[in-house]
């Protein structure tokens, strides 16, 4: 358990877990095309403010696809995504971040020379104040900015005290080993502060008991802050375990939606993605 007092902590201070199942995103329709390749075909769907919603589905269904959409990378040809009841179907992903949605990605986005504090301290700095008090206290590091950086540090410890980084902070990113890397990945998108998070394979070429820990921190991050979860992952053990809801999208289309055992018994699922109903008892159970 973390060691450090997480109330005190300007993150987390007026911040409690959400128990309202009121959505905090909305994708209405979403269709997303590369010339000819229909990559998302009018999906829609709501993330409550107080679930874990998984997407899944086999390799090219459009999962990530779908992600890019939500936090700006691509931009979609037809529908409307809504966050917090606000349009951000044509924002750049530089705005949306701002906004409060963060992400980690299939292929991990490090900064390999840097260490692992360095990256997680990147992750806090797209928030320093823009005014001209703001530039000129960063540039000689008093006030506002020495106050912004004392605070920075404190949320920084909290995450490596919760991802259980202490061994790993001080070393150069690019000597971690690949489950190493991405609990770097998952603590600088947390330095973010999210108050949604997107999580793309985030336990992709973990052994089993590195996906164990990641397992602990997904579910300690969404009950400790409130942080409602996307999580595009493909191990079903994973998604069952953690899954309030569970979207299955196959060729771009949204096929099924339901609870994690009302979904791995859908036929349409058992078909595109698991298998034979034999296969997919055995993956799942």
């Amino acid at each position: 358990m973390p060691i450090i007092d997480w109330t005190r902590i300007p993150l987390f201070q007026g911040r409690q877990k959400v128990e309202s199942d009121s959505a905090i995103l909305r994708v209405e329709d979403l269709y997303l095309r590369f010339g000819a390749l229909e990559a998302v075909k009018d999906v829609s769907f709501e993330v409550k403010g107080n679930e874990i919603l998984s997407i899944i589905g086999p390799n090219g269904a459009g999962k990530t696809c779908v992600l890019n959409c939500i936090n700006g990378f691509y931009r979609p040809q037809r529908g409307r995504i809504y966050f917090k009841d606000k349009e951000i179907t044509k924002l750049p992903s530089h705005r949306i971040a701002p906004l409060g949605i963060s992400r980690t990605f299939q292929n991990l986005a490090l900064y390999t020379g840097l260490t692992a504090l360095d990256n997680l301290m990147a992750g806090r700095h797209p928030h320093p104040a823009m005014s001209k008090e703001g530039v000129i206290s960063g540039a000689f590091y008093f006030g506002r900015a020495h106050r912004i950086e004392i605070e920075n540090r404190e949320v920084i410890e909290y995450i490596i005290d919760l991802l259980e980084m202490e061994e790993i902070r001080g070393k150069v990113v690019h000597s971690l080993s690949y489950g190493q890397r991405k609990k770097v990945e998952l603590g600088r998108a947390l330095a973010l502060e999210p108050e949604l998070l997107l999580l793309d394979e985030v336990m992709a070429g973990m052994n089993l008991d590195e996906k164990d820990d990641m397992a602990r921190y997904v579910i300690d991050v969404h009950e400790l802050w409130g942080i409602p979860v996307v999580l595009v992952e493909h191990d079903m053990g994973v998604v069952m375990d953690l899954s309030d809801r569970v979207i299955v999208m196959d060729w771009g289309t949204k096929i099924a939606e339901d609870v994690p055992e009302v979904v791995k018994k859908d036929p349409r699922v058992i078909s595109a993605y698991l298998g034979t109903a034999e296969a997919a008892e055995r993956r799942i159970t």
